[in-house]
């Protein structure tokens, strides 16, 4: 356990550790590199004649005194039993009988949950450690819990803060902070705007579905999803919370309007705004450069690595500015190598660090001693964005499906594809979200390992872009009149100024070909995740995805089924995706298990201010608690009855 020092009562609890050599030597364990510079000199001045040792929490120096210590426990413990034998052993019967009656009236009376449900899904290790937020202490226990009190500890939002990490690597160690990240309201906020930017890059691609209209897709996409990645590890790497923090977003709102409004016309002969473009881009990502300019001076130990970052920015920043002056096709090429640059240069400094830890002098061990502290990614802020952004698109597909009928009767062709489409995105929803990310999940894909995350991280990108692509060419392929029963005459005027008598081959392929692909990452996303092996399975994971991939191949040839009107094409579209999600479904289940119809049983919690002394006290006498009474105790005069 950790035992709690506090030098006075306006100072907060720290985690400190104090543990005595076999000579009687002190050694005290501090939480951070930077807590044990402070200790160091603030006890050298307090205590100048004590002599100690100062280790760092899960250091090589920690392990290696704890293993020295214990090493000479046990040869006392030995010593002991040699001499006294007899009574030795009585006394480990006694000691392990009580330990063992006691864990099992904490289980009992356990009415608490030490961590929560998301944890073993992520899979945290012993290489995980929890550092002390400096401006909170842990959680109160429910004991000695003062609800009133807690009423009047209201906080003011500051102007500005001093930023504090969230959670960084160093030495192979994840520190964290030990309270719980949670999506802000401001990153919701901007949510809202990337629903337009998607309708507008989607729109723009399936206008005009051709080989350069794809080009341009990849690029505007591609920058928006940069932009967007960029603030959610801002978000997620750096506590701030104060007023300044909300005006940093707001200005990176402004660019991407700026950014989103320059799209369409971005690569048109006649109003070209390409350089509005990247001058709106380029206006986001130099305020990155700025503000970790600013956080570098602010967090001296994260100083090299911010820096670092910097040139990661600054370097393809000088490639998008060359791309304005200078024609195609050359301009292409230093586009596509800006957009490696920008999407991978920070990966790449952190691999280096990574590779670095166990390098002596060479230029890899000088660069993991100068890059020694570097921020890492928050696991659940990292997948509730994520799981946000892909949200946005599936709303999307469901948007795009929808149309305005006329007709008194609007049960027809279009009605149906139309529903056949919302079919198509639900199933994705259902295989995203439950089969691939929650049932069964063992380690996510970001704890698994670094070549698990990268995976996940950057198969995203085209199950993304390729879904937008193809819930585009839906919209069109939904009101075209093509086929029985798709009199034009039933759409309002709105929906009927876009229906086209023949869809395009431009457009099959870019509706096929992007559900196929899609369909194929969200199987590559799902492999990078560890899942639990259930014995008895009826079909295992490895088959269920070769399934899919099949199934995706299937898809993206029936670009080439030019016979098939729209109505059919997105029939049996539909129907593939159906199957493998009931490919999923049914093969998840075990052998012997009924299919159909399964029982579970529910557990049901509430909170009650009793002490846990007297549940013990009751549990050890056997007398029983009047639950009554005590939901008359909680009453009293501050009670409140809910009625239906």
């Amino acid at each position: 356990m950790v035992d709690r020092a506090q030098n006075d009562a306006h100072r907060t609890a720290r985690r400190i550790k104090q543990f005595l050599r076999p000579d009687g030597r002190k050694i005290h364990i501090a939480a951070s590199p930077e807590d044990a510079e402070k200790l160091r000199s603030q006890w050298a001045h307090e205590k100048p004649q004590e002599e100690f040792d100062l280790f760092i929490h899960g250091s090589p120096e920690h392990v290696n005194a704890i293993r020295e210590i214990h090493t000479h426990h046990e040869e006392r413990r030995n010593h002991l039993r040699s001499e006294h034998s007899t009574v030795y052993e009585e006394f480990e019967h006694v000691h392990a009988e009580l330990d063992t009656l006691s864990a099992e009236l904490r289980a009992l009376t356990e009415h608490g949950v030490s961590l929560d449900a998301n944890f073993s899904r992520y899979g945290y290790d012993a290489r995980l450690r929890t550092r002390e937020p400096e401006s909170s202490a842990t959680s109160v226990s429910s004991e000695t819990r003062d609800w009133d009190a807690e009423r009047r500890r209201g906080f003011a939002m500051h102007f500005y803060k001093k930023p504090v990490v969230r959670q960084y690597y160093h030495k192979g160690l994840l520190w964290r902070s030990s309270e719980k990240e949670e999506v802000a309201s401001f990153e919701i906020f901007l949510d809202l705007l990337y629903v337009g930017i998607i309708a507008i890059v989607g729109d723009r691609a399936a206008a005009d579905p051709n080989g350069a209209s794809l080009l341009y897709f990849c690029i505007t996409f591609i920058l928006s999803w940069k932009l967007w990645g960029d603030i959610t590890l801002i978000v997620s790497w750096f506590e701030t919370d104060d007023i300044v923090q909300r005006i940093c977003i707001l200005f990176v709102m402004v660019c991407l309007v700026g950014y989103s409004t320059n799209i369409t016309n971005a690569f048109d002969d006649v109003s070209d705004t390409y350089t509005q473009l990247i001058a709106f881009y380029l206006a986001q990502r130099m305020f990155n450069a700025i503000y970790f300019l600013v956080l570098a001076y602010v967090i001296p130990m994260m100083r090299g690595t911010l820096l670092a970052f910097i040139i990661a920015i600054i370097v393809p920043s000088a490639l998008w500015i060359a791309s304005i002056h200078v024609s195609e096709p050359l301009c292409q090429i230093i586009i596509w190598i800006a957009i490696v640059l920008d999407m991978f240069a920070s990966g790449t400094i952190i691999w280096l660090v990574y590779s670095s830890e166990s390098r002596g002098d060479n230029i890899l061990g000088r660069l993991g001693r100068t890059l020694e502290f570097y921020p890492a990614v928050n696991i659940e802020h990292k997948t509730e964005r994520t799981n946000a952004f892909v949200t946005l698109v599936l709303g999307y597909s469901v948007v795009a499906l929808l149309y305005q009928n006329q007709a008194s009767v609007g049960i027809n062709a279009f009605f149906g594809k139309a529903a056949l489409g919302l079919v198509q995105a639900f199933s994705f929803n259902w295989i995203y979200f439950e089969i691939d990310s929650t049932f069964n999940l063992h380690t996510h894909a970001i704890r698994r390992s670094p070549i698990a995350y990268f995976t996940w991280l950057t198969m995203h990108l085209p199950f993304i872009m390729s879904f937008i692509l193809a819930a585009a060419s839906l919209s069109k392929i939904v009101i075209a009149h093509d086929c029985p029963a798709a009199d034009p005459g039933t759409l309002a005027e709105i929906s009927r100024q876009y229906s086209e008598a023949e869809i395009s081959d431009g457009l099959r392929w870019f509706y096929c070909a992007g559900l196929g692909i899609a369909l194929a990452s969200m199987g590559v996303i799902s492999i990078s995740h560890e899942h639990k092996i259930t014995e008895g399975q009826r079909i295992r994971k490895s088959q269920r995805m070769a399934v899919r991939f099949a199934v995706a191949i299937a898809i993206v040839c029936l670009s080439l089924a030019r016979g098939l009107n729209s109505l059919q094409l997105v029939g049996t579209t539909t129907g593939l995706v159906l199957f493998v999600l009931m490919v999923d479904l049914y093969g998840s289940t075990c052998m012997g298990d009924s299919f159909w119809h399964g029982r579970q049983n529910c557990k049901y919690l509430t909170e009650c201010r009793l002490r846990r002394k007297d549940i013990e006290a009751a549990a050890k006498a056997g007398k029983t608690l009047n639950m009554k009474d005590v939901a008359g105790q909680q009453l009293g005069s501050k009670g409140v009855i809910a009625l239906p």
